[in-house]
């Protein structure tokens, strides 16, 4: 950590301390659990009993930490032997903080799932047992503790109480349920400010929220978690960010392939995928062979079919193989969420096949495909090399890692890329360049990947004849662009709020009329309509408008266009007819546009 990181963690730490020290003065009887920093705050985890912590209690409970804080006493440190730190927790009722001492008594540490490392006592270096522990007072409240600290409790920023929640002690079902308080923390009130405007802003983005407002897509119970099902509107996008995709690959030399949904699990026994993922197919059972069958949860196995398919020769390759299809995966139920994860995951997905002296010229047209689809979409990007660690969760030999690992970290300076590097981040059988999208709240997400493969080629036995008539390897480079479309879908969302760019748009333009009395002249903005074309970014990108002429008031249809973030709306009345003109309403401005102009116009509207 950074001396600006450790601050900020001491403070949030403390604060954890001062909202015990404030629910204790508030129910004596309180017992504790843990206190650590967490991701921009921290929480405390709190036995009342059969008293229930609500929101309506947070004004009580930060009103007496304000006057723990207002009394700015310092944090004193003080040791006590293990023994008697346990006489302690006894004669202070404290079962939680007991059984945390008889641990570090026993085995000189703990096996609590979800404790910090903070709220250990000290461990005495070469022994196996603990003899001493450490504990912070400040004021009336004394906690077992390993700090840091701040000097004193006015030192601590700007806090608030945000959420409480049920916690299993020590993440153990079947443990006392305790209430989980947690707070978030920063330097300044500004800062504080800045981050609880982030998460109303969040909230009102949740792409959960706005795919039912915006009618784009909805799940079922009959048909399934994680399965969602995409409305028009949905499928609109769906479809004009695929087509998007795919432009790119076939500008720069990919063919279309189609593979089945289904196969036998015998595919990915050589893949190398059963044993690293087999809890996460769903199995298929034929009713007339014995044949174990799944529903695909990768595509590269089976490409590596059609590779192998025929004779190969160095003159062919690169070969460029690309697919937009639906994988699956049995993900775990507690873990689907909206379109962050799901079941049925629909990927851009690209296989290229290539010599090791071919790889630099085609990791860069990908790296050039992916700058150019998220510059497009509004995402700034930096780019994640995701290597691998020392565990053994990887297939392959080590010298073709550091061989594929240095062909990353090369190509990644070569292609100028702003990059980091993350060590077991890799995909099990090769390191990666994983692209990292920036939203307009500033969260960062996995977007699109390119992966080096020197593992399956091995396995599948891939090779094709070189110059001298001899058999070789060849490297494949994996490639997503959007990744999962349904994730990159919930991401883009909240990213724009629902207000996507104008060629991406699922309805681009609406049509109001004031009254019954302009139908002939909306003919003939139709007809515009029908022959308007956009050819930036896809070709041949066809205007999806539609008319609302029903009998409602003015602001009712404008009230209902909005609410659907259109970006165009042409609303016609006599006086326009009069003036042969239509006024056009934009998000942020409105305009009055000739109907000899309005062609020209909605093909160059931005």
């Amino acid at each position: 950590m950074s001396t600006q990181e450790n601050k900020l963690h001491a403070m949030r730490h403390s604060l954890a301390h001062i909202t015990a020290t404030a629910v204790q003065r508030i129910w004596p009887d309180a017992k504790f659990g843990v206190g650590p920093v967490v991701e921009n705050g921290f929480y405390y985890d709190i036995d009342l009993g059969d008293k229930v912590i609500s929101e309506d209690n947070f004004g009580r409970i930060e009103k007496e930490m304000k006057k723990v804080i207002a009394a700015n006493v310092a944090f004193k440190k003080t040791s006590l032997p293990i023994d008697e730190a346990i006489i302690w927790a006894k004669e202070n009722k404290q079962p939680y903080k007991l059984e945390l001492l008889n641990d570090l008594k026993r085995a000189g540490t703990t096996v609590a799932k979800d404790l910090d490392a903070d709220e250990l006592g000290t461990i005495s270096e070469g022994e196996s047992q603990v003899s001493d522990v450490s504990f912070y007072t400040n004021g009336d409240f004394t906690d077992l503790c390993r700090g840091p600290h701040v000097a004193s409790t006015g030192n601590v920023g700007a806090f608030k109480l945000i959420r409480i929640a049920g916690a299993y002690w020590r993440g153990k079902e079947g443990n006392p349920q305790m209430q989980r308080l947690y707070g978030v923390a920063f330097e300044t009130q500004e800062k504080l400010d800045e981050y609880l405007h982030m998460v109303e802003e969040a909230k009102a983005r949740d792409h959960r929220r706005l795919g039912t407002e915006l009618d784009l897509y909805t799940t079922s119970d009959l048909v399934g978690s994680g399965l969602p099902l995409f409305m028009p509107r949905g499928a609109a996008l769906r479809e004009k960010l695929t087509s998007f995709s795919e432009q790119l690959r076939k500008d720069n030399g990919f063919e279309r392939v189609w593979i089945p949904h289904i196969t036998k699990t015998n595919l990915y026994a050589v893949s190398g995928h059963l044993d690293k993922f087999g809890d996460e197919l769903f199995l298929v059972k034929s009713q007339e062979t014995s044949d174990e069958f799944a529903l695909k949860p990768m595509n590269c196995p089976h490409h590596n079919q059609i590779f192998s398919a025929k004779p190969r020769s160095y003159k062919e390759l690169p070969l460029r193989y690309f697919e937009t299809t639906t994988v699956y995966r049995d993900e775990k139920t507690g873990e689907l969420g909206g379109l962050n994860r799901v079941r049925s995951i629909t990927q851009d997905d690209s296989h290229v096949y290539a010599r090791q002296s071919q790889l630099e010229a085609e990791v860069g047209s990908l790296v050039k495909q992916v700058q150019t689809l998220y510059k497009t979409l509004g995402l700034n990007l930096r780019a994640r090399l995701s290597f691998r660690d020392d565990s053994d969760l990887y297939l392959g030999e080590k010298k073709l890692w550091d061989s594929a690992e240095a062909t990353i970290l090369s190509l990644a300076e070569k292609n100028k890329l702003d990059f980091f590097e993350a060590k077991g981040e890799a995909a099990f059988y090769g390191p990666k360049i994983d692209f990292m999208g920036r939203d307009a709240l500033g969260r960062e997400h996995q977007v699109a990947t390119i992966q080096l493969d020197f593992v399956q080629p091995e396995r599948f036995n891939l090779n094709f004849v070189n110059e001298e008539g001899g058999d070789e390897r060849p490297v494949i480079i994996h490639c997503a662009l959007l990744g999962s479309l349904e994730r990159f879908l919930s991401i883009y969302i909240e990213h724009t709020a629902g207000w996507f760019p104008y060629w991406l748009a699922p309805e681009q333009v609406r049509v109001l009329t004031i009254n019954d009395s302009v139908g002939d002249y909306v003919k003939q903005v139709e007809a515009i309509l029908k022959d308007t074309v956009l050819m930036k970014p896809i070709r041949y990108n066809e205007l999806r408008y539609s008319v609302d002429n029903r009998n409602e008031s003015l602001g009712r249809k404008i009230r209902d266009a909005s609410r659907f973030k259109i970006p165009v709306t042409l609303i016609i009345g006599p006086k326009d007819v009069a003036a042969d003109e239509v006024s056009v309403r934009l998000k942020d401005k409105e305009e009055k546009i000739k109907l000899t102009e309005l062609k020209k116009f909605l093909e160059g509207h931005e």
